[in-house]
């Protein structure tokens, strides 16, 4: 790709809620390039619903061709995340990349949000995501192509979103919010900050689970399109391209790619389009 850094042998990405889903897969692409990949997420004992903990997702990481490290951390506490950002800098050398992909999902409307779900997307999306990056910040400076990439949504302000799930659609605009504040207050620094989202469905543990079942699931796409995504946006140079609010199919058109049914569960069902777009 023009402008590409090439490989990330050696390079640390720090991602949030990574023992699963998005931020696993996104860990899976760095890893097959020889990164060090810091699983960081609160699961460490098996869920009868949702596969994975941080420790089989670092195994996972170390079978691709990276080095896995797993931290159990709650987001919610910002003394675990500076904690494990510091077991990562004293493992590693240093973080190159940071994935905020952690998010707690609630999609209802105001009178069916209680107080401790509004807390926990609040805590867990905004708050975890702000201070991920706080506590990145000074490592990400000394790195040769430091990259913030959150899994969040273009900054749309169509009612319908808002009307649909207010709660959760505030935390991840906030989401979005820190990296149009921080690809400003950064750009001296060098460090890029950008926005990735998803076109389609992605068939998840929170699809399967939550959001329609295996018959939606259906309708999507595998996890695998959003991890080639984030590896081609954090494969730019950092100080040229930053501030922006990529779709993973978009930004996977502009390297090249044109076989998308290759990520596509089934690929004879229409895509659903995801949330916000």
């Amino acid at each position: 790709m023009d402008g590409a850094m090439g490989s990330f042998e050696g390079k640390t990405v720090f991602i949030t809620g990574s023992s699963r889903g998005l931020g696993k897969a996104i860990g899976l692409r760095f890893a097959a390039e020889g990164a060090n990949v810091v699983v960081v997420a609160k699961t460490v004992e098996p869920h009868p619903r949702l596969p994975g903990t941080i420790y089989t997702a670092a195994e996972e990481m170390n079978a691709a061709g990276g080095k896995g490290l797993a931290i159990q951390t709650d987001l919610r506490s910002e003394e675990q995340i500076n904690a494990a950002v510091d077991k990562a800098v004293e493992t590693f050398g240093g973080i190159d990349i940071l994935v905020n992909n952690a998010s707690a999902l609630h999609l209802i409307n105001t009178l069916g949000t209680t107080a401790k779900r509004y807390d926990l997307m609040t805590q867990v999306n905004v708050r975890g995501t702000f201070f991920a990056g706080k506590a990145c910040i000074p490592h990400l400076a000394k790195a040769e192509n430091p990259h913030i990439l959150n899994i969040s949504p273009p900054l749309n302000l169509d009612p319908r979103w808002f009307a649909q799930s207010l709660a959760y659609t505030i935390t991840k605009y906030g989401m979005s919010m820190c990296v149009l504040g921080w690809a400003e207050e950064l750009k001296d620094q060098g460090i890029a900050a950008n926005c990735l989202w998803p076109k389609t469905l992605i068939d998840t543990s929170a699809v399967q689970n939550l959001l329609g079942g295996p018959d939606m699931a259906k309708r999507g796409r595998t996890t695998d399109i959003v991890g080639d995504a984030a590896h081609a946006i954090c494969s730019r140079p950092s100080r040229e391209c930053t501030g922006n609010f990529f779709i993973d199919e978009d930004i996977l058109r502009e390297t090249g790619v044109e076989d998308f049914d290759k990520y596509a569960i089934d690929p004879s069902q229409e895509l659903v389009p995801d949330f916000f777009l």
